[in-house]
């Protein structure tokens, strides 16, 4: 690992347990309710993109090691049949969500240099992917888009009606 990305790992950790903690500390609950709630459902859905990966290679990945991420076969199914990055799109929602719940410029602002920072990573791991599994990668990048859960549950369904 590079010093930059060290670096990038480092601030990625400062900022997003940041947010984390300040949405504990200064969480308002006279603030309005319906933003709250529309925040809460972002987290939500932050958790359905961070949890499922982990069953999903777990289960189809062919792991190396002791790591879920160590996989040995590309897995471009289920969660990773929707986004490339499930888990980068769970860290962007949570920056999300926490300013939603809080309203707090604190929140906001660890969220706004937290997001660029998830979003970079998705590029040194494409990287590394490409290396690992090749040509079916670079296909798996045209038919499964990087974040837009949207796109891929529509080319998801739009596929299954097709056949």
């Amino acid at each position: 690992m590079s010093r930059k990305m060290i670096w990038m790992s480092v601030l990625l950790t400062l900022t997003a347990g940041g947010q984390i903690l300040a949405a504990l500390l200064l969480y308002d609950p006279e603030a309005p309710s319906l933003i709250i709630n529309f925040g809460w459902g972002v987290i939500f859905l932050s958790a359905i993109f961070g949890w499922l990966p982990i069953f999903t290679l777990r289960s189809q990945g062919n792991i190396e090691g002791r790591s879920y991420v160590n996989t040995t076969t590309l897995v471009n199914t289920g969660v990773y049949g929707i986004v490339r990055h499930p888990q980068y799109l769970a860290g962007i929602l949570i920056n999300i969500g926490l300013p939603l719940i809080t309203q707090h410029w604190l929140v906001i602002v660890l969220g706004v240099i937290s997001c660029p920072i998830y979003y970079q990573n998705t590029f040194v791991e494409e990287q590394e992917n490409l290396k690992k599994f090749g040509g079916a990668y670079s296909e798996y990048q045209v038919d499964v888009p990087r974040f837009n859960f949207l796109l891929g549950l529509y080319r998801r369904f739009r596929k299954r009606l097709t056949k």
